[in-house]
């Protein structure tokens, strides 16, 4: 199989972990080619666009996606790259696992739980903004749909149904967002009768991330709208070791990209202590997208080993003494064997 993907570094730390991920990948030979793109501020000091239209060609050409972390400038006129790829692809699922690895800081062990999150439409977006003249009063819109609620439901029990999971959870407030809130739980009951192989649970926002903090074995898959999603998928990322360990996977029906979650965080750039581990999993997810789940599973596994059994390999921030490029390179010699 052969395979050509849009690969975008990134900024900071993105070429780094870039790199280390695409060694593991070319170890891995998944007959993967690499069509590489700018976005962020390297883009816009190389072609005065944050996100040019060749890399949005580029991802549309290829319909997968390597992405490094992205830093879009503070300020007016500059809008949230994420975002913007999001809307242009119509990417309504994300899709963010959040599993235990060893050798981590994390509170809890044998944490698996995936959030999968709307990624195109709520109170994220930020529809509707307006500031009274005053400046006292701030008005933002909320916009959930039948159907995006529908579409990432059914992506959520779709993909429990995939991976042999077992329950799905709709997160939600509608007993206060009685509307917008409302219509996506009433949509994920309807949605849950189409799967009674697939235990259905409900549980409102607050609640759900004190469970998640108190007993979160209780929790499979994570179904939420585009605002606790976000929340709740970065909680998640807590009970494993934090960002460093979180994937996450942008889907629509033509195009998908995998991304590190985590910032561009300039302040370690160049210095090479980066923590690829993000990137490398949302690299595997790739691999699984691609029908490659073999080679997924066999790089998840390379990354639990090198953890496990080469800590002077791993990164400081991981409790080891080695570099990007020296856990990349073990995690590379795994997937080999």
């Amino acid at each position: 199989m052969s395979k050509t993907i849009a690969v975008i570094p990134g900024d900071g730390i993105g070429p780094e972990i870039m790199t280390a991920t695409l060694r593991v990948l070319d170890a891995l030979d998944c007959g993967l080619a690499y069509d590489f793109a700018d976005a962020g501020m390297v883009a816009l000091e190389k072609h005065g666009d944050l996100l040019p239209k060749a890399t949005l060609d580029k991802i549309a050409e290829h319909k997968v996606a390597l992405k490094g972390p992205l830093t879009t400038p503070i300020g007016g006129g500059f809008t949230s790259i994420n975002v913007t790829l999001r809307r242009h692809f119509d990417l309504y699922a994300n899709v963010r696992p959040a599993i235990s690895f060893p050798g981590t800081k994390a509170r809890f062990e044998n944490i698996d739980i995936i959030t999968v999150r709307e990624n195109t439409e709520g109170a994220y977006l930020a529809e509707g903004q307006s500031l009274s003249d005053d400046g006292q009063t701030a008005i933002s819109m909320i916009r959930n749909t039948r159907k995006g609620s529908e579409r990432i439901v059914r992506y959520a029990f779709e993909l429990a149904v995939k991976k042999g999971r077992k329950k799905v959870t709709a997160v939600h407030k509608a007993n206060i967002i009685k509307t917008a809130s409302g219509l996506f739980l009433n949509v994920a009951r309807e949605v849950a009768k189409e799967y009674p192989q697939i235990e259905f649970n409900e549980m409102i926002v607050d609640n759900t991330c004190m469970q998640l903090v108190m007993k979160p074995e209780q929790f499979d898959v994570i179904v939420t709208t585009n605002l606790f999603g976000d929340i709740l998928s970065d909680l998640c990322a807590g009970l494993v070791g934090g960002l460093g360990l979180a994937p996450g996977d942008n889907i629509g029906e033509g195009a998908a990209i995998f991304e590190a979650v985590h910032g561009s965080a300039p302040d370690i750039a160049g210095k090479g202590i980066a923590n690829p581990c993000a990137l490398l999993l949302a690299a595997a997810d790739m691999l699984d997208h691609l029908g490659m789940v073999e080679k997924g599973d066999k790089l998840r596994a390379a990354i639990r080993d090198t953890m496990t059994h080469d800590r002077d390999s791993v990164t400081p921030d991981l409790g080891g003494k080695g570099s990007t490029s020296s856990f990349g390179e073990a995690i590379a010699k795994r997937v080999k064997g």
